[in-house]
């Protein structure tokens, strides 16, 4: 893939300090579900450790990018539900374990009454582009 541009403030759109606002780039497009605090065996990690739960989640997403050919890199878009907006810091602090400040993709937060389950604190998925 070729770098992806970043448009972290557009004409007239005030900048962003924790993502771009556009990101575009040529190639495959990979979308990764929604992933949760879960280990390879399926238990919770962290349970009411939002730190702990944000680690796990971004560990699953680098597995998950890497089965379609991915890193971290070729993300160009993030959206994260959350159930308590509190919960923020630390997905930042895990996804800078990931994505340098200067390569932030594109993202949303969404505050949400529930997840799948109530030990759940976080679920995040990602977009990608990879090369064809």
């Amino acid at each position: 893939m070729s770098e992806p541009t970043r448009i972290p403030a557009p004409e007239g759109v005030a900048p962003a300090a924790q993502y771009s606002h556009v990101v575009l780039g040529t190639g495959r497009f990979v979308a990764v579900s929604g992933q949760l605090a879960l280990d390879e065996e399926g238990r919770l990690v962290g349970e009411g450790d939002p730190a702990a739960q944000a680690h796990q989640v971004f560990e699953n997403l680098r597995r998950c990018l890497a089965a379609a050919g991915a890193t971290f890199e070729n993300v160009v878009k993030l959206t994260y539900f959350v159930t308590d907006m509190a919960h923020m810091p630390a997905i930042r602090t895990a996804r800078a374990a990931h994505i340098p400040d200067d390569r932030l993709p594109a993202a949303s937060a969404v505050q949400v009454a529930a997840l799948v389950g109530p030990q759940f604190l976080m679920e995040i998925e990602a977009f990608a582009i990879v090369d064809e």
